[in-house]
């Protein structure tokens, strides 16, 4: 019976260093995976805080003919198109459209009609005007459709 007891001993003690060996296992998986998601945690010195200045930029300055918050040309009107034109929608937004007086009339009055745009009164005319003198609309790239071609039937 001491045989079997000492057997049963014996495999009692691997039992419990095989169970030690895998919790070993299991915490330093664990940790390594903290690790790689955090790898600043063994870092025990606190980073110094660094106090970093910003400088306010006067949202009405100038550079090179351009407001720099809007990228609008320097020009009479722009301040009128700012106060009218940038409150609904993006400055980019105007600056990728180049129409005549006549289409930015248009363009005006189809707000009015369905985005709820007031009338502008005495400023619809400085903010067309300011639109058309400096986003004109400018010479297409592409030709213009090919009219009159006799077509002809390619033989095999």
């Amino acid at each position: 019976m001491s045989e079997e007891l000492d057997f049963h001993n014996q495999v009692k003690k691997i039992y419990r260093f095989l169970l030690l060996l895998f919790s070993l296992f299991v915490i330093t998986g664990g940790l390594i995976v903290y690790y790689m998601v955090n790898p600043n945690f063994l870092n025990l010195k606190k980073a110094p805080e660094v106090a970093v200045a910003v400088e306010e930029l006067d949202p009405d300055r100038i550079e090179n003919g351009i407001h720099v918050s809007t990228g609008f040309v320097d020009a009479e009107g722009l301040m009128t198109v700012i106060r009218n034109c940038t409150g609904c929608h993006s400055s980019k937004l105007i600056l990728q459209n180049r129409m005549n007086v006549e289409r930015w009339n248009t363009t005006i009055k189809w707000m009015q009609e369905t985005q709820n745009l007031p009338d502008l009164g005495k400023n619809q005319e400085i903010i067309v005007n300011y639109l058309a003198t400096n986003y004109p609309p400018i010479d297409k790239g592409r030709r213009d459709i090919l009219t009159n071609i006799d077509w002809y039937e390619l033989k095999d």
